[in-house]
């Protein structure tokens, strides 16, 4: 592979990571299909403990998979996945191009 692509499989880990745990699966399923979800509201339809929950959103939020917005003593969190999807179709591409240049 080349310098290019291994660049951005390190620029894609962090995603990679954040996404083999099931439970920030389910967190990222949920709030795709709510828009925004209060911290209570995921606590709730998770079946968590409220502290397994921002744990979870800590992480999603460092990796830049989620935003969040603060009303009143509420945190709310929505998907942010416009920069992850560019760094994967960037990862995509790059592989694609090596491939070829392997033919």
């Amino acid at each position: 592979m080349s310098k290019k692509t291994m660049l951005y499989m390190k620029e894609c880990a962090p995603i990679f990571s954040m996404l083999q745990d099931e439970r920030r699966q389910e967190i990222t399923q949920l709030l795709f299909e709510n828009r925004e979800l209060s911290v209570s509201s995921l606590t709730e339809k998770l079946s968590l403990s409220r502290p397994a929950v921002s744990h979870h959103l800590k992480l999603l939020l460092d990796t830049g998979l989620v935003m969040v917005r603060q009303e009143g003593k509420e945190r709310y969190y929505q998907l942010n996945l416009k920069t992850a999807l560019d760094q994967l179709k960037n990862l995509t591409a790059s592989i694609e191009k090596d491939i070829e240049q392997m033919k």
